[in-house]
């Protein structure tokens, strides 16, 4: 992966100068490269320092006329700091700026929290809890095991693993040894990961053992293409839980994880040094991860995040969570996602401890918090949904952040019921995860539950890294805050993503105007609060209505059958099309014990009529991304498969009556 580092306008014409040639592309390529002006060098330089260390590297004799033309193009350029500072006598040097990197947050750890637990791991094949100084240990080693394995700057790094150790220590050691991690999702069949490994360059790939067959499969499809180089294979052989034994590597070689560890205390860096020396990055802007969007509704698209960016989340998701010192975090998010919404960096910050799990079932929440003490988790709405019991007696609630997906308000009233405090977030891949927040006000804590949880079901406000509206995307104004007009949610701001990676149309497409578009369709109550109605590929357009998917859905969860539920258009002959509601039922619940009757009856009594589902299909379980986003695409073609309603009635007056509701399995 290639970056251009920032460049000052006022500093290229200076380069420019004095090469006393005047070609811009030439002076560009020499600015990068120069073994005088380093990027940490120009920050701390004025453009007249510049001009003569570069007069002094190459030994040119330049008119002293072209001082003073410097000093006039100076303000030409624009870079009024350059030309002099805000106030004299200050100065931009090494001692009062350095580049943000959540490398840091280890280094930090490792000195504050030695011999804290930094990562536990469930189950009884475990490996035993590692401290703050043991992991920064090994992810040095991790690091110069990486560049004996000639992974350079910039170079990507894949991991295809579920939420192990080891995970936890590549979101270091991969950064540390100035390389990019990209984090693929562990769901992926094994023709997308071949796409994404070849897309993103990866180098080198670090595979969990439970996920070999999909590697092995997908590197396979990479070996076929000509041309294409499949990357080092490192196979992580941790076994959390009652996995299954470790497949058969079939002849494919591979690096082992912990012997790779190993080998780099007796030279994996080249030198044989434990005490590798960290790769920092020169500038802040720099790539840190390469994350792909889901693909919900699309191909996955390869999201650049920075060091600046990935620093200023985490500590903004620290501060979204309530997150105090020594934290205990049940990872139930997926650390794939958004590096784990940042979070696996942001634990880091606070010295906090890592409980690891592969897989996110109640059972499984439950004995982590009882064993480990657990204060904070995370997870969409559907693994709120797995939550069905009080929390054990621990003197605390158990703080927790949903996103990916509007929560339905019976779901966050629930939860509360149960013991969890829940802070509702919002955000996309491009803008790091969690990007606004509906911070919780003392005033509503006298309003009804029900209240509460329609309060709390609002994405709220943007956190401090960024700023967030609801503009019409046409005219980019912004719309009045009257709970009715409908806007684009847009995001600018400190985290938001560098762009897509080799797609300079689609970076430029989402950015046009100055801001992030997220693609959201939204509301703005009085408060400011934004309140997200529908994806605006999701809304249903029924007779010239717009119908917010969500708004049905939350009606359906309000129904004491339904578990889960998802509602997409289906094709409607006289009104263009209407809501179609997918619904799974509760553990215990007949499927012959709720009617599609019923369910249209209860959604009437609660939503103007129009807006109410005209067909209920019962499922067993509904689509699904690895990061719990309900996959509406499947959907709607599902829908779509069944034709409009008004030809399917006109089948039924030319055959024998048959009943309307429709079950299936997803």
């Amino acid at each position: 992966m290639t970056t251009t580092p920032a460049i000052k306008a006022s500093h290229l014409l200076v380069v420019s100068l004095a090469m006393a040639d005047g070609e811009l592309a030439t002076a560009r390529q020499f600015y990068t490269s120069s073994s005088v002006v380093s990027l940490s060098a120009l920050l701390c330089s004025t453009p007249l320092d510049i001009f003569h260390s570069l007069r002094s590297e190459r030994k040119g004799n330049l008119h002293t006329s072209l001082v003073q033309r410097l000093l006039a193009l100076q303000s030409l350029a624009g870079d009024e700091t350059a030309a002099k500072p805000a106030m004299e006598g200050t100065v931009l040097c090494a001692a009062n700026h350095a580049p943000l990197t959540p490398i840091s947050f280890l280094e930090r750890a490792a000195l504050v929290y030695p011999d804290r637990p930094a990562v536990v791991a469930s189950g009884p094949g475990a490996a035993p809890p590692r401290t703050w100084r043991e992991t920064r240990a090994r992810c040095l080693r991790l690091a110069a095991a990486l560049a004996g394995l000639g992974v350079a700057r910039h170079d990507v790094v894949a991991v295809l693993a579920q939420n192990i150790p080891a995970f936890c220590e590549l979101h270091f050691g991969i950064p540390m040894a100035g390389a990019v991690i990209c984090a693929l999702n562990s769901r992926l069949d094994a023709a997308m990961a071949s796409v994404l490994l070849q897309h993103s360059e990866a180098k080198v790939v670090f595979v969990d053992a439970a996920l070999l067959d999909t590697a092995r499969e997908a590197l396979r499809l990479i070996s076929q293409v000509a041309g294409a180089r499949p990357p080092a294979v490192v196979l992580i052989k941790e076994v959390l839980d009652d996995e299954p034994p470790v497949p058969s590597d079939n002849n494919l070689p591979y690096h082992e994880y912990e012997s790779l560890l190993d080998s780099s205390i007796a030279g994996g860096d080249g030198g044989g040094s434990p005490e590798f020396a960290v790769r920092w990055p020169g500038d802040e802007n720099e790539p840190i991860a390469l994350n792909y969007t889901s693909g919900t509704t699309s191909r996955p698209k390869g999201v650049v995040y920075s060091h600046r960016g990935a620093y200023l989340n985490s500590l903004a998701s620290v501060l979204l969570n309530d997150m105090p010192a020594m934290p205990v975090y049940l990872w139930t998010v997926p650390m794939f996602h958004c590096n784990g919404w940042c979070l696996v960096w942001g634990v880091a910050a606070q010295g906090g401890t890592n409980v690891c799990l592969r897989k996110v079932s109640s059972a499984t929440i439950f004995s982590a918090v009882a064993n480990h003490g657990v204060t904070h988790m995370g997870g969409a709405p559907t693994v709120l949904s797995m939550v069905r019991r009080p929390l054990p007696q621990t003197g605390r609630p158990v703080t927790v952040m949903t996103g990916g997906a509007p929560p339905p308000p019976p779901v966050l009233y629930r939860m509360e019921e149960l013991g969890f405090l829940v802070i509702h977030s919002y955000g996309l891949t491009e803008t790091y995860g969690p990007a606004t927040v509906c911070t919780w006000k003392p005033e509503w804590d006298k309003l009804p539950a029900s209240e509460r949880a329609a309060i709390k079901s609002r994405q709220g406000l943007h956190h401090l890294g960024l700023e967030v509206d609801v503009k019409d995307p046409s005219t980019m104004a912004s719309v009045p805050a009257d709970r009715c007009t409908m806007g684009e949610v847009m995001f600018r701001g400190n985290t938001v993503m560098s762009g897509y990676f080799k797609d300079a149309a689609a970076t430029a497409e989402a950015m046009a105007g100055g801001w992030l578009r997220s693609g959201d369709l939204a509301v703005r109550h009085g408060d400011g609060y934004v309140k997200i109605l529908d994806r605006s590929k999701d809304i249903i357009i029924s007779g010239g209505e717009n119908i917010s998917t969500i708004e049905v859905e939350a009606a359906l969860f309000a129904h004491p059958a339904v578990a889960e539920a998802a509602v997409v258009g289906r094709p409607d002959e006289y009104w263009g099309e209407t809501p179609c509601a997918f619904v799974k039922l509760k553990d215990g619940v007949a499927a012959g014990g709720v009617s599609e009757e019923e369910v249209v009856a209860f959604c009437r009594g609660r939503l103007p009529r129009y807006m109410a589902p005209r067909t209920v299909v019962f499922v067993a379980e509904l689509p699904k991304t690895a990061t719990g986003k309900v996959q509406k695409f499947t959907l709607r073609e599902k829908a779509k498969a069944m034709g409009s309603i008004g030809s399917e009635k006109k089948k039924k007056n030319q055959g024998p009556a048959t009943g309307t509701t429709r079950q299936s399995k997803l």
